[in-house]
């Protein structure tokens, strides 16, 4: 279920790495994005 998860959010969410974006700078609803990102490719390759 989560490589379901993990690659869709690969196609639908945007990548703030690839943009650029300092992490001390982020807004908050970036950050919640980073972090569920982080969580769902945790889980796909654990």
């Amino acid at each position: 279920m989560y490589k379901i998860l993990a690659r869709l959010n690969k196609i639908l969410l945007p990548s703030f790495t690839k943009k650029g974006l300092d992490i001390s700078k982020a807004k908050k609803w970036q950050m919640a994005i980073i972090g569920y990102r982080a969580y769902v490719t945790k889980r796909a390759l654990g």
